[in-house]
C-alpha cells in the first residue's frame, strides 16, 4: 500500500469524472485515499439535493469503500474543538485528515483551509488538479494507464481521447487535460 495519504474532501467526489480518476489512482496503490463519514454525508448529500438517485449514490458510496481498503478514517471528533479554521464546518476535515496521517488534503477550497492552519500539522492543501498532476509526475506510465482505463470504462456514452479531455476541462482539470493532450494517443 502507498504511504502518500491523500485526505479528499467531499468536493472532490462531487463530480463522476473528477472521483472516478482519483479513486482509480488510489485503486492501484498510487497514494492512499482517505475519507470520513462526515465526507460520505457532504457528497451524498449535495447529489441527492440536485436530484440524482439516492440509490446510485449508495452503491458508488459502497463501491469507494470497498474499492480502497482503509480508507474511512475513524475517531477524529474529540480533535475538531480545538482546530481553527476560516469556517467551522470544515474543521472535521482538518481532524480527519490529522488522525488519518495525510500528507495533504485534496480539495476546490484552498481558502477554507489556510497554510498556517494546516502547516503545523504537517498537511499541504492542494487542488485536484494539482494533486493529479503530481501523481503523474511520480509515475507517468502509471498514471496514463488509470486514465486510460477509466476513459474505457465509460460507456454511456463512449468517448474519444479529445472528449475525455473536454471532460476533463469541464470539472476544472484544466492543467491535467492540457498536459493529457500531449500524449492523448496514449488514451
Amino acid at each position: 500500500m502507498a504511504r502518500f495519504s491523500a485526505f479528499l474532501d467531499a468536493n472532490v467526489l462531487y463530480s463522476m469524472t473528477q472521483t472516478d480518476l482519483v479513486m482509480e489512482t488510489a485503486r492501484i496503490g498510487m497514494f492512499r485515499a482517505l475519507w470520513s463519514e462526515d465526507i460520505h454525508r457532504e457528497w451524498t448529500t449535495k447529489l441527492v439535493e440536485a436530484g440524482h438517485d439516492p440509490q446510485k449514490i449508495e452503491r458508488r458510496r459502497l463501491v469507494m469503500d470497498s474499492a480502497v481498503q482503509d480508507a474511512l478514517v475513524t475517531g477524529y471528533q474529540p480533535y475538531m474543538e480545538s482546530i481553527v479554521l476560516p469556517d467551522r464546518n470544515d474543521r472535521h476535515v482538518l481532524a480527519a485528515a490529522i488522525v488519518g496521517g495525510a500528507n495533504v488534503i485534496v480539495t476546490r477550497n484552498l481558502n477554507d483551509f489556510p497554510e498556517d492552519a494546516v502547516a503545523q500539522y504537517g498537511i499541504e492543501v492542494q487542488r485536484p488538479d494539482t494533486f493529479l498532476i503530481h501523481q503523474r509526475g511520480l509515475n507517468e506510465q502509471l498514471f496514463l494507464q488509470c486514465v486510460r482505463r477509466v476513459r474505457r470504462r465509460l460507456r454511456k456514452p463512449k468517448l474519444t481521447p479529445d472528449e475525455y479531455l473536454e471532460k476533463l476541462r469541464k470539472v476544472e482539470l484544466i492543467v491535467l487535460a492540457e498536459e493529457l493532450e500531449k500524449v492523448k494517443s496514449l488514451l
